[in-house]
């Protein structure tokens, strides 16, 4: 898909493109390829005068070729977005969160993006630049703005692990925990950890690139106070990571204590059991032993008198485990 903006009255408007001609007659400030055709990037390289690289979004990248800049000027950025998850009410077609790599090439006071699939950073802009006048002026505001929606959009994602780890704390700790809710909480858990650890891979990028573009000198005086206005948001995100680690820690390690404290209540079961059955085992095998004299047969109470010594030994071990309170 080949989205074009232009500005107009302050102003960015959308058009999608399916032609060529369309393209020609545009003066764009933002030129978005979302998992483009070959035909449309030659489209936008015969219309551009531009070469898009075929590993724009390879994510084997070396670290060299994420931020560099062409002889003619011409600006390379390869930045990560967050994802969030989607809610997993929508069945199994739901996706989990994930970092979506883009690939930014600025080019004569154009911008160009290249990515895989739609993002929520990119819509999000969207709307705000339509509804929102003088809020882009040119190609650099556009990233600019993006990075500002991206940082943004990483708090409330970390504002959403917050929640959800309120509601794992809440059935962990205010309520007897079972195996299955023991599960249940582990796999919220472990898909909150993986959500933080993307937000924090997201941040750092994010910090790298807007660094690249301080360095390069590409901004004008406004746009660099933006930019490390941008960086003290990013900074301040670092604290929640860095507690909500602490957190998720401390939830899984009660969690799986209150697993083991599951497992010993049924090994204790087994080991008062083994025990209580030790004297009747004894007995039954003294009087299965062949004397000369059986009790059983010289005695005519022999076999109720040990089916009750029986009865006595498995009960006296009981007694007093339950006396000690081992067996709440």
């Amino acid at each position: 898909m080949l989205n074009v903006f232009t500005l107009a009255n302050g102003r960015l408007f959308q058009e999608e493109i399916d032609q060529p001609q369309a393209l020609a007659q545009l003066q764009p400030v933002w030129v978005d390829l979302e998992n483009p055709s070959e035909d449309e990037k030659r489209w936008v390289e015969a219309r551009f005068e531009l070469k898009i690289p075929k590993d724009a979004v390879d994510d084997d990248l070396e670290e060299s070729a994420r931020f560099y800049e062409e002889d003619n000027g011409e600006l390379h950025i390869r930045s990560d977005f967050l994802i969030d998850a989607e809610d997993v009410s929508k069945g199994n077609d739901a996706r989990p969160a994930r970092n979506v790599r883009v690939a930014f090439i600025l080019h004569n006071n154009v911008l160009f993006s290249i990515h895989g699939e739609d993002l929520p950073v990119f819509r999000l802009l969207r709307l705000r630049a339509r509804r929102t006048p003088a809020l882009i002026e040119d190609a650099k505001d556009v990233l600019l703005k993006l990075y500002d929606a991206d940082a943004e959009y990483s708090a409330d994602a970390l504002e959403g692990i917050y929640d959800n780890l309120e509601r794992v704390s809440a059935r962990v700790l205010k309520q007897d925990v079972n195996d299955e809710a023991a599960g249940a909480a582990l796999t919220a858990i472990a898909r909150e950890e993986d959500l933080n650890g993307r937000i924090r891979r997201n941040v750092m990028d994010t910090r790298r690139a807007l660094s690249f573009m301080m360095r390069s000198r590409m901004l004008n005086a406004e746009q660099f106070e933006e930019a490390r206005q941008i960086l003290r948001d990013i900074d301040s995100l670092d604290s929640h990571t860095a507690f909500l680690f602490d957190k998720i820690n401390f939830l899984l390690d009660a969690t799986v204590g209150f697993i083991n404290i599951n497992q010993n209540k049924i090994i204790k079961i087994f080991s008062v059991a083994s025990v209580a059955l030790l004297p009747p085992t004894l007995i039954a095998s003294i009087y299965g032993m062949n004397f000369k004299f059986m009790p059983e047969l010289d005695w005519q109470a022999g076999y109720p008198f040990a089916l009750a010594l029986m009865v006595v030994s498995v009960a006296a071990p009981f007694i007093y485990f339950r006396a000690k309170g081992w067996l709440r």
